[in-house]
């Protein structure tokens, strides 16, 4: 793979600089904080679209921050003499970080980006230059070993990721490091693997200018840097999902062909996992026709594994093409290469008899239970990140479900999770709702059915009483026979418990 056109990168062997690098653009609030104060919410939502007219406009002045916003945000040349208020300018420039430019000017070699962790923590995320925003935001760059910055996809993955502290992890196709960032905070070890030499450097330079531990840095396609006998507690892969004809861009389509490389990345991913350890992946699925894409995404799950698969979005394939077509900026091209780009992508959909793509999240947990859980869901709505600790209650209340028959659900304590609303929905001036809602506030923000019995049981859970005792006085209270309220109310309590409305006690 040549890289011969991309611009050298910073030495990742001198840490001595990365260090005072960190403090110096810490000094200048160059943070996540300090560039809203600085250029307002407009500019700054603005650059993570790639459009930086409006940040020049902001940058007019000469403050250390709006010095360093011009040289590593906006790729501008800036005098030497101001630079060298800021930050250790001959470091810099001995090191890599920074080339001469001009007269008696000197520009950035590399993207850095300030980045505000889950907990509030000021990083910051190095990346070829101009390609600072990853993933459809247009970056426009054909070069094949080009590694790309945060994009929506990198923050939907690092929210939705387990955080328990495990003692080893794995960042599988690492790009500029933003995974191995986050789990280096709560993993012992870390092992950051990716096909393009030039990302793990850029990772380095990632962790370096983070404050965060180095990484054991790996070169090689999906499991293959992985050693035979290696095993983690955390698998985390943010893969080059994108479904194309013909691999064109490295950082985007990993070569394979359709959905083959997300079905391989998830299919081998359970061998390589510890007992109750979780691999969680974004991913790109086709809708064949003929085939229902849940059975499809079902044929994935490795055995021994529990799996809960969302599907968030889903594109028709002239969308689909367009979006990434406009990615790799070829709406910028000729007409008819566009044009002919655009044909083959759909000859190559038709071929395959895909009619739509789907786009989401999946998490495995390793399992010894005798019957693993595969829930596949289809989830468009908003949620609230970060899901973390949502997708890790999941699989805790799987683990109780999968423990407890009806009799143990009856026999058990449940508390109505905080933030839930109950909406009534009817007739106006009806005496009784046809059918009450409940609705949660948090995490998912699901929305789910129950009749009154439901809803009534749901209100007055709050972990004193058992399940049953419960139900005998709604039976009281309504005139109903209590052994047949009994009998009819589990699959309701279950599915409350399974969507996260009640959690059980004790």
């Amino acid at each position: 793979m040549s890289h011969s056109s991309l611009s050298p990168l910073p030495s990742s062997d001198r840490a001595d600089v990365a260090v005072r690098l960190r403090s110096a653009l810490l000094g200048a609030s160059f943070t996540a904080d300090g560039l809203l104060d600085l250029l307002g919410a407009p500019a700054y939502a603005a650059l993570a679209r790639s459009e930086t007219v409006p940040a020049l406009r902001a940058t007019r002045g000469d403050t250390p921050l709006e010095t360093l916003v011009r040289l590593f945000l906006l790729q501008q040349p800036v005098a030497h003499a101001r630079v060298a208020g800021v930050l250790p300018v001959e470091d810099a420039l001995e090191s890599g970080w920074l080339t001469p430019a001009g007269e008696d000017e000197v520009a950035a070699t590399v993207d850095i980006r300030p980045y505000g962790g889950l907990d509030g923590e000021d990083w910051f995320i190095v990346s070829d230059l101009g390609c600072a925003v990853g993933g459809a935001g247009g970056i426009g760059s054909r070069e094949e070993g080009v590694v790309l910055g945060v994009g929506g996809a990198s923050t939907t993955l690092a929210g939705i990721t387990v955080r328990t502290p495990v003692d080893s992890a794995l960042d599988l196709g690492t790009g500029s490091g933003i995974q191995a960032l986050h789990v280096a905070q709560h993993a012992t070890r870390v092992t950051a693997t990716d096909l393009n030499p030039r990302a793990l450097h850029i990772t380095a330079l990632t962790l370096a200018l983070s404050g965060a531990p180095a990484a054991d840095l790996r070169e090689g396609s999906l499991f293959e840097p992985v050693h035979a006998d290696e095993t983690y507690d955390l698998i985390v892969s943010n893969p080059p999902f994108v479904i194309s004809p013909g691999a064109r861009l490295t950082y985007r389509d990993g070569g394979m062909a359709g959905d083959d490389l997300c079905r391989t990345l998830v299919q081998e991913a359970g061998d390589r996992l510890n007992e109750g350890g979780y691999a969680q992946f974004l991913a790109n699925w086709q809708h064949v026709e003929g085939e229902d894409w849940q059975d499809r995404l079902r044929s994935w799950v490795p055995r021994g594994c529990d799996a809960w698969i969302v599907q968030r979005e889903v594109q028709d394939v002239t969308q689909y093409a367009e979006l990434w077509l406009r990615d790799a900026g070829d709406h910028r091209s000729d007409p008819a290469e566009y044009q002919a780009l655009y044909d083959a992508w759909l000859d190559e959909f038709e071929a395959r008899k895909v009619k739509a793509v789907g786009f989401g999240w999946i998490t495995l947990r390793r399992t010894s239970a005798a019957e693993p859980s595969i829930t596949v869901e289809e989830w468009p709505h908003s949620v609230e990140q970060p899901l973390g600790e949502t997708v890790r209650a999941h699989f805790d209340r799987v683990d109780y479900l999968r423990a407890h028959d009806d009799a143990g659900l009856l026999a058990g304590h449940f508390r109505l999770v905080t933030e839930i609303v109950q909406e009534q929905v009817g007739l106006p001036g009806a005496e009784d709702p046809e059918h009450v809602v409940l609705r949660q506030h948090r995490g998912m923000r699901r929305a789910t059915k129950v009749d009154t019995v439901g809803a009534g049981f749901a209100g007055v859970c709050d972990g004193t009483l058992s399940a049953g005792r419960i139900l005998d006085a709604i039976a009281q209270l309504v005139g109903e026979d209590p052994v047949l309220l009994r009998d009819r109310t589990p699959a309701q309590i279950r599915l409350l418990v399974e969507q996260g409305f009640l959690e059980p006690v004790g």
